[in-house]
């Protein structure tokens, strides 16, 4: 049974009770044009069940929701000649962007570097010693082994 947390939005649109342009679906994904359209082409997908973000994925929802990925990708770059790459991006968290808490994953195609689309990525290799990354690296190694 799919679980639906009738406050979400994504619920609604999985449920049909808002419309959205489908572009995928099968009985675990749904993927749909993002109304905001950051790029002609930007599609959402979204587990059909309610799971709030990445932190909450088991390995089964994982496997489920990112074997569509690349078809979908495919999809979104075969329909337009214009499409020179595609970001992959899922934000979790308030902090991280997310903005509906249901767990979703954009796919923002990418036609030249003024398209409206950008990610900057801070340099802080100067503020971390060899030591530090080795501590932070055994740190999340630990946790990944639990």
């Amino acid at each position: 049974m799919v679980e639906v947390n009738h406050d979400c939005v994504f619920c609604k649109i999985v449920a049909g009770e808002i419309p959205s342009y489908t572009v995928y679906e099968d009985d675990q994904v749904k993927a749909f044009l993002d109304i905001s359209q950051v790029t002609p082409g930007h599609v959402l997908v979204v587990p059909k069940h309610h799971v709030r973000d990445i932190f909450v994925y088991d390995e089964e929802l994982a496997a489920t929701v990112f074997a569509r990925i690349p078809k979908i990708a495919r999809a979104i770059k075969a329909s337009d000649p214009q499409i020179a790459g595609l970001n992959i991006c899922i934000n979790n968290g308030e902090i991280a962007y997310q903005t509906v808490l249901h767990s979703h994953i954009h796919l923002v195609p990418r036609y030249h570097e003024d398209d409206g689309f950008q990610m900057k990525w801070a340099d802080n290799t100067a503020n971390y010693t060899s030591d530090q990354l080795a501590d932070l690296a055994t740190k999340i190694e630990h946790e990944v082994a639990d």
